[in-house]
């Protein structure tokens, strides 16, 4: 019998979310791949250094306790076959059990994702991350200078979502950037009893409502969500009752009306955080780990 990944948290990422790949990377644009392979066919027993997702996986991971797998983490990347070797000996070496990864020596990856049934995709290419979104599937560009989790949180997985055009559609973004804010409060307290539409991480936030609820109080590792917004009163509700409408929650919320999410993001302490506004993530990415999410229309 075929073994299935239904009812699983699959995460994809590249190589390069998961390690720092950095110096390699660059020996690869400044010459060729042959050179870039040779470089880490000799690296092979040198285990590569965690990268910016590295500890997202590693506590996502801590939730496959006892004879139930919850979450599947799987490579994905357009990295060679060789060096895809270097990869998982890497994530032995460092105790992730990875089991799966494609590696497809420089073409486009995302398109296992559907058969991968992924839930969120982590890159560092750009170009990956958009197809990927416009397929359907959740999917972040990793932030190449975002600081370290702080692992002040050892037992706990804590992911924070941007609202408009992230967890929701960018519809009253549109409204607020062609229109300004007093269109924009007024849309959303005329359209308070009629949720927004999905947006892309809406499957993702799904995904980790019903790891929450499968892992129930049993295991050592807790899971926490937040949305950080920059909505404030009177439009706030509209979220709120968005979420309610799909039957998900979120354990915190802030609706900010503007302020700078960065200090805010300091202070919870997310293992990763997803925004469509890159400037927002710039400034993120100063405290936590960060991926933008190429949608919407700040993204045109």
């Amino acid at each position: 019998m075929a073994v299935s990944l239904d009812g699983r948290l699959v995460v994809a990422l590249s190589s390069r979310a998961l390690f720092d790949f950095e110096e390699e990377n660059q020996l690869f644009e400044a010459q060729n791949d042959r050179a870039y392979m040779k470089l880490q066919l000799a690296r092979l027993d040198v285990p590569a250094r965690p990268g910016i997702a590295f500890p997202l996986v590693q506590k996502l991971l801590a939730f496959n306790q006892g004879d139930t797998p919850r979450v599947e983490v799987v490579l994905l990347s357009r990295n060679d076959p060789v060096s895809g070797l270097r990869a998982f000996r890497s994530a032995a070496h460092h105790g992730l059990q990875l089991e799966r990864g494609m590696f497809t020596r420089g073409r486009p990856p995302f398109g296992y994702l559907d058969a991968l049934g992924a839930h969120l995709f982590l890159s560092m290419n750009g170009d990956d991350v958009r197809a990927a979104l416009d397929a359907g599937f959740p999917a972040a560009r990793v932030m190449p200078l975002s600081k370290p989790a702080s692992g002040s949180k050892v037992d706990e997985v804590r992911i924070a979502f941007d609202g408009d055009a992230v967890l929701f559609s960018d519809e009253a973004e549109q409204i607020f950037q062609r229109d300004g804010l007093p269109a924009f409060t007024r849309h959303e307290v005329e359209s308070v009893a009629r949720p927004l539409p999905p947006g892309p991480f809406k499957p993702l936030l799904a995904a980790l409502h019903a790891l929450q609820q499968s892992a129930g109080i049993t295991l050592p590792i807790r899971l926490r969500t937040a949305l950080v917004t920059a909505r404030s009163a009177p439009a706030h509700e509209r979220a709120i009752r968005t979420l309610m409408d799909w039957g998900l929650e979120v354990d915190e919320a802030m609706f900010l009306g503007g302020l700078d999410k960065a200090r805010f993001l300091r202070a919870f302490a997310p293992d990763f955080f997803f925004d469509d506004q890159t400037g927002h993530c710039e400034s993120a990415a100063q405290y936590v780990p960060s991926g933008h999410v190429a949608a919407g229309v700040s993204n045109l």
